[in-house]
């Protein structure tokens, strides 16, 4: 199943994908929030739409949200592509790095990038998000994924000289509004036969800069959900995003940023694509 929001901002309901059609299940009388997945919500909803078949169809063209309401946490996993650690100069981490970004950032797929205040070094990443599905607190890898909900594209925007030139931690660089726009639509779980070998890229302005697999991921998807867990604990709906390949703005010589204007396209397979157009704060 493919769970979507649709509407204006602060305003979207609840609807599912079916085919190219988008069907409006907010008769249901839940949101895709911590409540939803932390009752078997999926496997509810499923039910109830096997139920009622003549649900009304969305027009379209509409405004898309976050595919979910915003969670208690987003998490991000840092270098955890080798050839992404690579090109940034850094050694392989030997355990994940773990760094936050404000739910504020959370946006809609297609939703304006805004480019911060002061901003000269706007930098793109894309992310496959791993949605919780139920609370997880030291859980094993082994048992991991029976904790996750499902997946959706991230990407994990980044202002390069708030993250590494103004002192302290990451999460200055990621958190800015509109910084973390999801979806198109959440993926359940059993939608993709291999997270583990899927293919994520992303272009700006036409031109790809980012073409990888999470394949080449330094921790997998059960391994982080795991190690995250024995931090934390993990609500439903709470994002864990995993991390971004090669081909970030930063590891060009010069450096490539984003300018006003600039468009940046990217998507997961199996997950959908985004579109942002970037403009100045």
């Amino acid at each position: 199943m493919k769970l979507l929001r649709f509407g204006e901002p602060g305003t979207e309901k609840p609807g599912v994908l079916v085919g190219n059609d988008i069907v409006d299940v907010s008769s249901y009388g839940e949101d895709f929030g911590e409540k939803f997945f932390g009752t078997d919500g999926i496997a509810r909803l499923a039910t109830w739409l096997q139920q009622h078949p003549d649900l009304p169809r969305v027009k379209q063209p509409v405004r898309l949200g976050a595919p979910f309401e915003r969670p208690s946490k987003i998490i991000c996993i840092g270098l955890n592509y080798s050839d992404h650690a690579k090109e940034t100069g850094a050694a392989l981490p030997k355990e994940p790095i773990i760094f936050f970004k404000a739910t504020t950032a959370l946006v809609g797929p297609n939703d304006t990038l805004v480019i911060p205040r002061n901003s000269t070094k706007t930098d793109w990443e894309v992310e496959l998000a791993v949605v919780i599905g139920k609370k997880a607190t030291y859980v094993s890898a082994e048992e991991s994924m029976n904790y996750v909900a499902g997946y959706c594209v991230h990407n994990d925007y980044s202002e390069r000289e708030f993250q590494l030139e103004r002192g302290g931690q990451w999460v200055k660089g990621k958190s800015c509004d509109t910084f973390a726009p999801m979806g198109p639509y959440m993926v359940t779980r059993d939608e993709i036969k291999d997270i583990n070998n899927v293919k994520l890229w992303l272009k700006v302005n036409g031109k790809t800069y980012q073409d990888g697999t999470t394949a080449n991921m330094v921790f997998n998807v059960a391994f982080l959900v795991s190690y995250v867990s024995q931090f934390m604990t993990l609500l439903p709906g709470d994002v864990i995003s995993t991390g971004t390949p090669a081909g970030v703005g930063l590891g060009f010589n010069p450096p490539i940023y984003i300018k006003p204007g600039d468009v940046v396209e990217l998507g997961i397979d199996g997950m959908g694509e985004q579109r942002q157009v970037a403009k100045a704060y």
